[in-house]
């Protein structure tokens, strides 16, 4: 877990710290799957804004995300730029939209606050290329590197009597 100590910057009201850091991130489970993030630890630039009432948070992280496939399940490879900000007010008087989720006793979670926001730009389906077609549902090969088609099947002999009967006036 990596955690920023705010206390050690002293800013004043209008002062800013911009700082590189290197963020531990854990694997991703989605959909009962393991995603690797590549690099790990992720470079990031991390800005701290003192305002008057409270200290602007800002993330800047690149990463990619590594694993299967949900149609295929070959290796796909998924980038992800984001820019994250986050408000800490000084007095959360107002209640807790104005406290930071990630920042507890001014040290900031660094790691926590990378994995929920990945976590939320993620798309609904992570695929090797857009035009995935996935496994054939009769044998399962790879329909991206060999598409092809199935005969259709000989009925169940089970029901040879009932196709008699529909066939009877």
């Amino acid at each position: 877990m990596t955690t920023f100590d705010l206390r050690r910057l002293a800013l004043r009201s209008g002062g800013q710290h911009r700082e590189d850091v290197e963020i531990e991130l854990e694997p991703l489970v989605y959909a009962g799957r393991e995603y690797e993030l590549r690099p790990s630890p992720a470079s990031a630039t991390l800005a701290v804004t003192k305002a008057s009432s409270g200290t602007v948070l800002e993330l800047e992280l690149e990463v990619s995300l590594h694993g299967p496939c949900v149609r295929c399940l070959a290796d796909a490879t998924l980038p992800l730029a984001l820019e994250l900000r986050e408000y800490q007010a000084t007095d959360p008087g107002g209640g807790d939209e104005l406290r930071s989720d990630y920042v507890a006793d001014d040290v900031l979670d660094l790691s926590a606050w990378a994995r929920d926001a990945l976590a939320l730009a993620l798309p609904d389906k992570i695929l090797c290329r857009p035009d995935c077609a996935g496994l054939c549902p009769v044998c399962g090969r790879d329909l991206n590197a060999e598409p092809h088609e199935h005969a259709e099947d000989e009925p169940d002999p089970r029901w040879a009597a009932l196709r008699q009967l529909r066939g009877q006036p």
